[in-house]
């Protein structure tokens, strides 16, 4: 009979036991970037990267974004449901247009391109500021744009390198021949606040508290103060521009894609650049 009682006993925390670990296993998983973008969602997203056309086929991997994105815990994790899948969808629409292969008559559209390229085609410097003694140029190395985020100029190589556990300074090409690295470089920049810019994070999650001198530059919260962000003083305070136009048509289809709305203020037409 005692017998009998230490089997049953031993079944029931047995079944406990495999009961608590597959609701760890279930959490882990609900908490993973893979339960927002699936392996199908993200090749239905970047339909064309691996086109023989693209010149980086074959190098921005699911599996890379997703493993980049589990060392930034908080991307696409903080908020509500809406919050948290358009934050990605924002991120990834940023990154299409940085990399994009698309033109207007594209198969599938301009918006299906996405991760076409790897690294600037053509820069027109080396983007060394040689004033910027912190993160002083090594002789003859380009900073051109590399990677989804199209990292660039050496004050952005040089700390991206010393927060990844990278040679940003000495060897900025290996953002465009490591995919893992590639990524964590895009989401280094996106999670990163750099004074007195925001980060673009903080922005898509509402936590974004505009100072004084950006409500006077019009600073507003939404998706074109992130475009700002990125790439504001080129694109940013210029009535119907082409560029800001292509990273909102990719924030557009994404959004649909992941069945949320995409806010407001998707333009950086009125806003002053940082």
């Amino acid at each position: 009979m005692a017998s009998s009682a230490h089997t049953f006993l031993s079944f029931v925390f047995y079944t406990i036991f495999l009961s608590f670990g597959s609701y760890k296993a279930e959490a882990r998983r609900f908490n993973d970037i893979s339960s927002l973008v699936s392996k199908g969602l993200f090749d239905s997203i970047f339909l064309h990267k691996d086109n023989n056309a693209c010149p980086a086929k074959g190098f921005y991997t699911y599996n890379s974004f997703i493993q980049a994105s589990r060392c930034f815990p908080q991307f696409g994790r903080t908020g509500s449901s809406i919050t948290r899948k358009r934050e990605v969808a924002a991120f990834l629409a940023q990154i299409s247009h940085e990399t994009t292969g698309g033109w207007a008559t594209a198969p599938d559209g301009p918006f299906a391109w996405g991760l076409c390229f790897k690294e600037e085609v053509s820069p027109q410097s080396n983007y060394c500021d040689s004033s910027n003694t912190q993160w002083p140029c090594s002789p003859g190395t380009s900073y051109k744009g590399r990677g989804p985020i199209q990292l660039s100029w050496n004050y952005n190589y040089g700390p991206a390198g010393k927060a990844l556990g990278f040679d940003g300074l000495n060897n900025p090409d290996i953002v465009s021949n490591n995919s893992l690295i590639a990524f964590k470089t895009a989401l280094w920049f996106w999670m990163t606040e750099q004074n007195p810019k925001p980060s673009c994070h903080n922005v898509m999650i509402g936590k974004y508290k505009p100072t004084a001198a950006d409500v006077i530059a019009n600073r507003t919260a939404g998706y074109g103060l992130v475009t700002n962000i990125i790439n504001g003083g080129l694109e940013c305070g210029i009535p119907n521009d082409g560029r800001v136009n292509d990273r909102i048509g990719y924030f557009q289809r994404y959004a649909t894609l992941f069945n949320v709305s995409t806010g407001s203020n998707l333009d950086c037409e009125d806003q002053k650049s940082f």
